[in-house]
C-alpha cells in the first residue's frame, strides 16, 4: 500500500477515535451543542480521509510525488485548525469563528489539491 494511503488511513483512524469520544462525551453530559464539530470531524476527518486513502491505494501511480504529500499536509492541517475551533465556538466562544473560517479554507485547499491529483493525466 502506498505511503500516502497509510498516512490517510492512520489519520482517519485517529480522527474516528476522537469523533467517537466527542459523541460519547455529548451523550454522557447531555450537552449536544458541539454536534457541528462532531459531525464535521466524522465526515471530513474519518470518512473523507479514508476515501482519500482508498483512492490512492487503488491508484498507486497517482499516489507518488510531492503533490500528494502536500495534499495530505494541507488537508490534515485544515482539520486540526478547524475542528477544535468549531468545537469551542459551538460551546459559546464566538471569538473563534474566524479561526473556523481559516481552517475551512485550508481544508478546501486540500480538497482542491486532491481534485488536481484526480484530474491529472498521470495514470
Amino acid at each position: 500500500m502506498p505511503k500516502i494511503s497509510q498516512l490517510f488511513f492512520k489519520s482517519a483512524t485517529i480522527f474516528f477515535i476522537i469523533g467517537v469520544m466527542m459523541g460519547l462525551h455529548m451523550g454522557f453530559s447531555g450537552d449536544h451543542s458541539p454536534v457541528p464539530a462532531h459531525a464535521h470531524l466524522n465526515l471530513l476527518g474519518w470518512v473523507s480521509s479514508a476515501i482519500f486513502a482508498t483512492y490512492y491505494a487503488l491508484n498507486p501511480k497517482k499516489a507518488e510525488g510531492k503533490l500528494v504529500m502536500w495534499q495530505f499536509a494541507v488537508y490534515t492541517t485544515g482539520i486540526v485548525v478547524m475542528i477544535p475551533s468549531l468545537y469551542f465556538m459551538a460551546l459559546g466562544n464566538a471569538a473563534l469563528e474566524p479561526l473556523v473560517g481559516i481552517g475551512s479554507l485550508i481544508v478546501f485547499a486540500g480538497v482542491l489539491l486532491f481534485a488536481v491529483v484526480v484530474f491529472s493525466s498521470k495514470n
